[in-house]
């Protein structure tokens, strides 16, 4: 399976930290945070990963390279010429590049879940969301956890097969419509994460993430 990180966002809210440098190569623990995501995939066994780059891409085109440094194969999905497609509309166009079922993980979260490169999803479904526990900033959360009334957040994870996304055009599109759609079909499932997860989406949550990996990473 291959694995997907989603690095084209303008990184607005991180300003003015963004304003010279691409939010994935935004440093925390001592490493930019892509770095961690691509540390996590290796040693779950994910060996190839497509990284799609808009803002800033060619920063971090030249910081991984091929990946070879990194012990992984990386395929770059470049939308700098379009700007960035949004989740959907990047995920379409990597498509090409993408195994049958592949992970998707959000370039601007930081999480200890346990990467699976060998899950196989089940007979009808398309996807499988994690979720997790509501933080301060999306109390209300994102879905239903499946066979629950319980609403959690949408943690920015997911694994999905490419015949969730083989109906729509080329562009810019976001995931969420998608998403909810094919919830209300039950063609995809919802799974709760305990763990640790955060979602970088401001400067003081990078500096807080930044100070708990310092003394615990």
């Amino acid at each position: 399976m291959k694995a997907m990180i989603l690095a084209a966002g303008l990184g607005t809210r991180m300003r003015p930290l963004t304003n010279h440098t691409p939010k994935p190569l935004l440093k925390i623990g001592g490493k930019p945070l892509i770095v961690w995501h691509i540390e996590q995939l290796r040693n779950a066994g994910f060996g190839q990963i497509v990284i799609n780059i808009a803002y800033l891409g060619q920063q971090i085109i030249d910081y991984l390279g091929d990946g070879s440094e990194f012990g992984v194969q990386i395929e770059f999905s470049d939308e700098q010429n379009e700007g960035a497609l949004e989740t959907a509309g990047g995920i379409v166009k990597a498509l090409p590049l993408l195994s049958d079922t592949f992970l998707v993980v959000n370039g601007d979260i930081w999480t200890d879940y346990p990467f699976d490169s060998s899950y196989k999803l089940d007979d009808g479904l398309l996807a499988k969301l994690i979720l997790v526990k509501n933080p301060k900033h999306n109390l209300d959360g994102d879905f239903y956890l499946t066979g629950t009334h319980e609403k959690y957040t949408f943690s920015g994870i997911g694994y999905y097969s490419k015949d969730m996304f083989k109906e729509l055009e080329y562009g810019k599109q976001s995931l969420a419509p998608l998403l909810f759609n094919a919830i209300d079909k039950n063609i995809v499932i919802t799974e709760l994460y305990n763990g640790k997860w955060y979602d970088i989406g401001t400067p003081e949550r990078l500096r807080h993430l930044d100070n708990f990996l310092k003394v615990n990473a």
